[in-house]
């Protein structure tokens, strides 16, 4: 004690104040109960049981297990069903991407097939105008050269109906200067003479 009262005051109260909490601590420790339940159950186990209990009320007395499992079933049966769903329009929608593929393969087919058609058509029409240009030509030619031809035999008939005329009346003319009454006597008495 000789040493603790030769520190100065200040530090004695520090002291003192040190050896009332070093006192007070280990009272506190024998002093301190923690609670129990019946005095056998610390806080902790009896909040455990306690949940345990409600959860089992929970899922068997108001069959909640059964709730739950049929919503996850429902829910399992609705993402099934979308999923059959988006595989069904996934299928649909590929079927109608390759029939449109076709159709347009089938299109451009078709259209290539139309074109060389028209081609091959218009030729067929092109050369048929110019054959039948040419028939036409030679059919008008040769209508030309039959009725030039006609007339030519029109007009050579007529000349030769004229020059027959002319010369008819040209003999009559001679033949009645140069032949009368008398002459004609004597030439018919020649031909019967000779017969």
């Amino acid at each position: 004690m000789a040493a603790e009262t030769a520190l100065p005051p200040a530090s004695q109260a520090v002291e003192e104040q040190l050896d009332h909490a070093a006192s007070a601590e280990g009272m506190t420790e024998e002093h301190h109960v923690e609670p129990a339940l019946l005095g056998i159950a610390p806080p902790a186990a009896v909040v455990s049981s306690a949940m345990i209990v409600l959860l089992a009320i929970a899922f068997f007395y108001a069959k909640a297990h059964k709730k739950i499992a049929g919503g996850l079933d429902a829910r399992i049966a609705e993402i099934k069903n979308q999923l059959e769903e988006a595989k069904r329009l996934r299928s649909e929608a590929e079927a109608l991407r390759k029939e449109y593929a076709d159709k347009i393969a089938n299109a451009e087919k078709d259209a290539a097939a139309m074109l060389d058609h028209a081609r091959t058509e218009a030729g067929a029409i092109v050369a048929k105008a110019e054959t039948d240009a040419t028939a036409m030509v030679a059919r008008r030619e040769k209508m030309a050269e039959e009725k030039i031809a006609a007339a030519e035999r029109g007009v050579m008939e007529e000349l030769r109906i004229r020059a027959a005329q002319a010369s008819a009346a040209a003999s009559a003319d001679l033949i009645a200067k140069n032949y009368g009454a008398d002459a004609d006597k004597t030439l018919v008495d020649q031909a019967i003479g000779s017969i």
